[in-house]
């Protein structure tokens, strides 16, 4: 095996790579069909033009068929929110804890921390991201993935000052 090859973080890059976009994808289908192009809620563009007011054939036939495809009969407020919160609290805490993960797989740490960091980060990211969605205020899931975030920032940070000074 190549030295020089990191497969357990290029691993937990891929798999929350994905979950990043599955979030993204969240995030634009309720922008889509809540039609708030900008910012959370109603309020965030009452002041902003209506994006679709004199939309040329393209643009209206585009909002025609993803109204008819995402057009929900009950209608969540707090739903666009909650999504964008989502997504940007995995992007808020998602790349420190791979560069622990990467900085520790390239000092030639122990495989166990790793893949105890790894699946911590991504099981952590999954279960804030579904309680976020699904729950207004506190949830199991939120919990679950705020506590494991926070397990990974710490046993990473100081896994990587220790690493740093087995060097010397």
């Amino acid at each position: 095996m190549d030295n020089h090859l990191i497969p357990i973080s290029t691993l937990f890059i891929g798999l929350n790579g994905i979950i990043a976009f599955i979030l993204s994808y969240i995030v634009a289908t309720e922008r889509t069909k809540a039609r708030i192009w900008h910012g959370e809620s109603k309020e965030d563009i009452s002041k902003q033009p209506d994006a679709l007011a004199n939309a040329n054939a393209w643009a209206a036939f585009v909002e025609n068929m993803t109204q008819k495809f995402l057009s929900s009969p009950t209608i969540d407020d707090g739903a666009l929110q909650r999504k964008v919160r989502a997504h940007a609290n995995f992007t808020e805490y998602v790349p420190l804890a791979l560069l622990f993960i990467i900085a520790l797989e390239l000092m030639h740490s122990n495989t166990w921390l790793l893949w105890l960091l790894g699946v911590s980060l991504t099981v952590a990211r999954i279960a804030h991201a579904w309680g976020l969605i699904n729950t207004y205020g506190p949830s199991p899931g939120r919990a679950i993935g705020f506590f494991l975030t926070w397990f990974v920032y710490i046993v990473g940070s100081l896994a990587c000052i220790y690493y740093s000074f087995t060097i010397f």
